[in-house]
This record gives C-alpha cells, sequence and structure tokens, in this order.
C-alpha cells in the first residue's frame, strides 16, 4: 500500500454507506422497524394490532403524547382535534387559485398549502417556543392536513369544499370532506386501518427530512413541507396507484404469469413487491391483503392471485429469491375500493404519515442537537494547483 493510499485510509477509515443503509442517525422512542422479523411497533405496541384493535385518534393520541388514551383522554383528544379542522379564512380563500394550477398535482398543492398555513397562523422556530406549544402545533397542523388536501382536490374538480362532520372520527371524516358523501362504515374501517398502519415507519426519508429541518429550529410547518417534498418521490410515496396501474396493465388472471414473467427476464423492477427494509412479508401488506378480501370485489381476487402467481413466477426464474408484496400493492385495492381517487393515493398517505412527522419533529425539537453530518471525499487529491497560465477574466 502506498504512503498515499496509507493517508486516504487514516483520514477516511470508513466509507458512506449508499444511502445511509445501517447507519443509525439517532435516538428516538417512538417506534421501529425490524426488517429481518417482518414486525414493527408504535412506542413498542405492535402497529399491526394497534391498527386492528384501535381508531385513529387513539394511535394518534399514542404517538403524539407518549401512551395509549384511557376512554376519557380518548373522548377529549378527540373533541380537541374536530375542533381543529377549521382552516384560516385567507387560507380557505386562496385554496382555489392553487388548485387552478395547471397540472394540478394534489401532493405539490399540499406542499404549499401547509406553508400557507404556517404562515397564517404564525407559527414560531421550534428553539423558541415551549414543548408545550410544539405539541399544540402538532395537532393542529396534523388536523388541517385532511381538509387542505380533500379542500384542494374538491376546488380543483370545481366543487364546493365539504366542511368536516363533528360526529365524526378522523377517517370518516376524512373521506365525506373528499367524496361529499357519508362513508359506509365499512370502508371507512378499512381506511382507518391503512391510515393507521402507515402513521410511522422508522427513519424514512421523509420523516428524516422532517428532523433535520426541525434539528435547526425551524418552525413546524418547514419541517412538514420539507417531509411532504421528500414523500412526494415515488420511491417513496409515490407506488400505491403504481401498483393498481400494474394490476390494469395485467388486465386478467390468464395473462398474470407471461406479463410477470417478462418483467422478471427484463430485469424490470415490479410495483408494490420488494422493501428497503422487510426481508420477509411486510406485515402492514399481509393486514392490508385481509382487508381488501373482506371488502371484497374482483379487483381484490385479482390482486391476490397476481401476488401469488408473482411467487409462483420468482421461483421458477429465481430459486432461493422471494419478493414479497409491500403496503402499496393492498393499500391501493383498499383505497380505490373505499372510493378515494387514485391520485388521492399518495396524498392520503402524507394525510396519516402527519402524525409520524409531527411525532418526530416534537421529539427532535425536545432534545436538539442541529444534525450535521460529514461527507467522505472521494474527489482529486488536494490541494490542486491552478492550471498553468489560468487568471482571471
Amino acid at each position: 500500500m502506498s504512503n498515499a493510499d496509507l493517508v486516504a485510509k487514516a483520514d477516511n477509515p470508513v466509507l458512506a454507506p449508499p444511502g445511509l443503509e445501517g447507519v443509525a442517525v439517532a435516538e428516538t422512542t417512538i417506534g421501529d422497524v425490524r426488517g429481518e422479523e417482518g414486525f414493527f411497533h408504535y412506542r413498542g405496541y405492535n402497529a399491526t394490532v394497534l391498527a386492528r384493535e384501535c381508531s385513529f385518534e387513539q394511535v394518534w393520541h399514542l404517538l403524539i403524547e407518549g401512551e395509549l388514551p384511557d376512554p376519557e383522554q380518548t373522548k377529549r383528544f378527540r373533541a380537541d382535534t374536530v375542533r381543529l379542522r377549521t382552516l384560516p379564512e385567507q387560507v380557505s380563500r386562496l385554496l382555489p387559485e392553487i388548485a387552478r394550477i395547471d397540472p394540478f398535482v394534489p401532493l405539490d398543492a399540499l406542499r404549499t398549502a401547509v406553508s400557507l398555513v404556517a404562515s397564517a397562523i404564525g407559527l414560531q422556530p421550534t428553539m423558541d417556543i415551549s414543548a408545550e406549544e410544539v405539541r399544540q402545533q402538532a395537532v393542529r397542523m396534523t388536523a388541517l392536513v385532511p381538509v387542505l388536501l380533500t379542500g384542494l382536490y374538491r376546488a380543483h374538480q370545481g366543487l364546493e369544499p365539504v366542511a368536516a362532520d363533528p360526529d365524526l372520527d378522523y377517517a370518516a371524516s376524512y373521506l365525506q370532506m373528499l367524496t361529499g358523501e357519508r362513508p359506509d362504515e365499512v370502508h371507512a374501517r378499512a381506511v382507518e386501518k391503512y391510515l393507521i398502519l402507515t402513521m410511522d415507519h422508522g427513519f424514512n426519508a421523509s420523516t428524516f427530512t422532517a428532523r433535520v429541518i426541525a434539528s435547526t429550529g425551524a418552525d413546524m410547518g418547514s419541517a412538514l413541507v420539507g417531509a411532504i417534498g421528500a414523500l412526494s418521490g415515488p420511491l417513496h410515496g409515490g407506488a400505491p396507484s403504481r401498483a393498481l396501474h400494474t394490476l390494469d396493465e395485467i388486465g386478467t388472471e390468464d395473462r398474470a404469469y407471461d406479463y410477470l414473467k417478462e418483467k422478471v427476464i427484463s430485469g424490470e423492477r415490479l410495483m408494490g413487491f420488494g422493501h428497503r427494509v422487510y426481508k420477509t412479508d411486510d406485515p402492514r401488506s399481509t393486514l392490508l391483503r385481509e382487508v381488501a378480501l373482506q371488502l371484497g370485489g374482483e379487483q381484490a381476487q385479482f390482486a391476490e392471485h397476481v401476488e401469488q402467481t408473482a411467487l409462483q413466477v420468482l421461483n421458477e426464474l429465481k430459486p432461493g429469491r422471494r419478493l414479497y408484496t409491500n403496503v402499496e400493492f393492498y393499500a391501493g385495492v383498499v383505497m380505490n375500493t373505499a372510493g378515494i381517487p387514485r391520485d388521492m393515493f399518495t396524498p392520503t398517505f402524507a394525510s396519516s404519515r402527519t402524525v409520524g412527522w409531527t411525532a418526530a419533529i416534537c421529539e427532535q425539537a425536545s432534545h436538539n442537537r442541529l444534525i450535521r453530518p460529514s461527507a467522505v471525499y472521494v474527489g482529486p487529491p488536494p490541494p490542486r494547483p491552478l492550471p498553468v497560465g489560468y487568471h482571471y477574466v
């Protein structure tokens, strides 16, 4: 090994792993994902059990307050969040203007609207306010996101916004504000389970983005805008509608085998399959498969057939390697069956993930240290001399 190599090794003893895979960047009490086990939790509680047994508000309280609420606490928290569903008047007036932007992309519109709300209600830097004020802002912003999303979507459709019904819980209210119709209880509960399952999922890209911004002492709105921007990437939050598009392309059960075989042979990605963290069944997909089949319909049965066919193809072409369905595969089926338009799939995901984002922002603000990682420089060795004859022009 040359002297230059020894110096380089001493300066950079560990190269940066691509995507920071395997690197722990903070401590958290909010939750964790154990990919090898196919398990994730919120504050120690199995997240899929919470989705089966609890309401959205109960789990929201758990993440933002740190504990599962008793019946009286649940009642108070639900009443508090219902009162917070009213938009500032100046924001309400501007939503139709945002919705007229062409092309209309709901998640982009939400990003703009969240920034407007943050200005309208005067959100202050988290480092300048108390932990209780940060928590109050977290709950208020989370309560307003579904109001913004549905208002923007309906405005783009040329429809009047639907006021939040104080008698409806979060999930049912969201569906009513979106469709204009009081939702079927079965559909509302199915969507509620999906929303609970997607509230938080470890240090994913958008949650990490929110914490980085919060670590600067910035206001709650800025951190949420950054998180929404990260979620907009197809590799993070854009897959539910793409997974459903795959089902559309296949069309019928008899075409599934040839379609999937061609995709695997060509090395193309199967949308709705595979996950960066899980090395076994995604527990969210397992529960949503159950939810989809309970809702019934040809699409749910077709999705199950495609899933089984994909596993068959992989077993034939890549023995020993199993590609598991992820949360997006059946999420699209559930949301579609419940009446959520496809271009609102990812925004609906953003609505629930706002709970996790705001919990992470609160946690970061309470024990803050500016997140300032280092990079491993791999460019030309410094210092480089200027080229001969180079001068200021």
